[in-house]
């Protein structure tokens, strides 16, 4: 794989820690619960680790845009499936607004 590639691979993974720790923090009930504290803060150093890595090869506009754009689809996505958030029809719209502008920041990437 080339070096584009792979950061596009590791920032992809950061993005999906980034949920893993959101759904952490949940789980943690505010830090009170030591495990779930752990998986959360080892989730977070893992994320940032990650993201650091993809920001050597990647603008740091578009790896730091892609990631919150993953962790926040994920957190919704997440939220609705276990914790049976509401779906309005207005946050899938804002959800589109956000993939639409994640992919014209990836499409206008010269790396």
């Amino acid at each position: 794989m080339t070096g584009v590639v792979m950061s596009w691979l590791i920032l992809l993974i950061a993005g999906l820690l980034e949920v893993g720790w959101a759904l952490g923090l949940k789980a943690s009930d505010g830090f009170t619960r030591p495990l779930a504290s752990l998986a959360t803060l080892a989730a977070m150093v893992a994320s940032f680790y990650c993201l650091g890595i993809a920001m050597r090869t990647l603008p740091l506009s578009v790896a730091y845009t892609v990631w919150v754009g993953i962790g926040m689809i994920g957190a919704v996505i997440c939220g609705v499936v276990f914790f049976k958030e509401p779906l309005p029809v207005m946050k899938v719209f804002s959800l589109l607004l956000v993939i639409t502008g994640i992919l014209g920041l990836k499409l206008s990437s010269t790396t």
